[in-house]
């Protein structure tokens, strides 16, 4: 993997613009929230607590596949509420402390339930 920041664009936040990578297998990882193995609601109110879970599942999702944060190239980030960014950029700078993937966020009405606040799905290349 090659991670490019652009002198033209804006420097990124905990974020690369592009990244560059060939060859291996490419793993596709569904949208996580906030749940655990039992499909029970973890951190129902707190962003964080649920932000961190969201990774937590990432990473455990990525890890069936033989992966892990490291071969992430690029992060989708949906959230309800936008007010928990600064908790979110902590968090992404903790999973991700180099050479951190392209990433797109999107605020969103709502999520496939009420309670929950943030879903991350992400691209994966090994």
């Amino acid at each position: 993997m090659r991670h490019h920041n652009s002198p033209e664009l804006a420097k990124p936040n905990g974020y690369t613009h592009a990244v560059e990578a060939s060859g291996g297998r490419t793993v596709y990882v569904s949208g996580q929230v906030s749940l655990d193995a039992a499909g029970k609601l973890v951190g129902a109110g707190d962003f964080e607590a649920q932000a961190r879970r969201v990774f937590e599942n990432l990473k455990a999702a990525l890890a069936a596949a033989g992966a892990s944060l490291a071969h992430v190239v690029k992060i989708t980030v949906f959230v309800t509420d936008l007010s928990g960014l600064a908790s979110f950029r902590k968090l992404r700078n903790e999973y991700f402390p180099t050479n951190p993937p392209a990433s797109s966020l999107v605020q969103v009405a709502g999520l496939v339930l009420p309670e929950l606040l943030i879903e991350i799905e992400a691209v994966a290349v090994l």
